[in-house]
């Protein structure tokens, strides 16, 4: 059984900085491509980046430059670390076994002053 738990979400000031965590079990994980995703209110939830098994990355436009994915293949976990933190980044953000797999139950993240 897949299972994916998000950890690191809070509350955070425009400018800052956070780090979620997903850690991963009952899937080959060293193998799988990992992804994140955010969700904002009121909006579809929307691909942030996806790491490969290789340690290859990609990102979306509106958060290359300030988010950067990692993996630890060891803890079986991928990381999401997020600097520079703008109120539009407010959404809960979901770990997914690739792109069409199973996800996490997400971690919420609010921008504000």
């Amino acid at each position: 059984q897949v299972q994916l738990v998000e950890s690191g979400g809070g509350l955070v000031q425009p400018g800052g900085s956070l780090k979620l965590s997903c850690a991963a079990s009952g899937i080959d994980f060293s193998l799988t491509t990992m992804s994140w995703y955010c969700q904002a209110p009121g909006k579809q939830r929307e691909l942030i980046g996806s790491i490969r098994y290789s340690g290859g990355t990609n990102y979306a436009d509106s958060v290359k430059g300030r988010f950067t994915i990692s993996r630890d293949n060891a803890k079986r976990t991928v990381y999401l670390q997020m600097n520079d933190l703008k109120p539009e980044d407010t959404a809960v953000y979901y770990c997914r076994v690739g792109v069409a797999g199973a996800w996490g139950q997400g971690t919420q993240v609010t921008v504000s002053s």
